[in-house]
């Protein structure tokens, strides 16, 4: 059982593992040993609340594909039950990633000074520019 949060919890069955061979360098026992896991995890048919589903479902993340299904491959450690444990984490952190809800921006004005500030600049800014003008007798 993966525990999200007090009251969300994802069981078991709902959890498709694969142990498949992992990349990258590790001498000949890489070739042997499937060390690497593959989660699966479908979105639509899970039994999470359906603000959890929508989020999720709305969530731009390459490890979404287009049928609702998440997919995790782990690889890191050379232990299979690390992988494992790896991906269930990798899984917990994406669904909080994708149900946190951000904060509204409040729109702020420039104060008083910092406007009087900028104009100041401008004005001394064109002055400079208007005394580089050609000399006229």
């Amino acid at each position: 059982m993966l525990v999200i949060s007090n009251n969300v919890t994802i069981a078991e069955w709902e959890l498709e593992f694969s142990a498949i061979r992992a990349q990258g360098a590790g001498g000949q026992n890489v070739n042997k040993v499937s060390s690497a896991i593959h989660l699966r995890f479908d979105i639509t048919n899970s039994s999470l609340p359906a603000f959890y589903k929508e989020r999720l479902l709305a969530y731009s993340d390459s490890r979404i594909t287009k049928e609702g299904v998440v997919i995790i491959k782990a690889q890191q450690y050379r232990d299979q039950a690390q992988n494992k444990q790896d991906a269930l984490e990798r899984l917990a952190e994406l669904i909080k990633l994708a149900t946190k809800v951000e904060k509204a921006r409040r729109e702020t004005r420039p104060t008083r000074s910092s406007q009087k500030k900028r104009m100041d600049k401008k004005t001394q800014k064109s002055q400079t520019k208007s005394m580089r003008g050609a000399v006229r007798f």
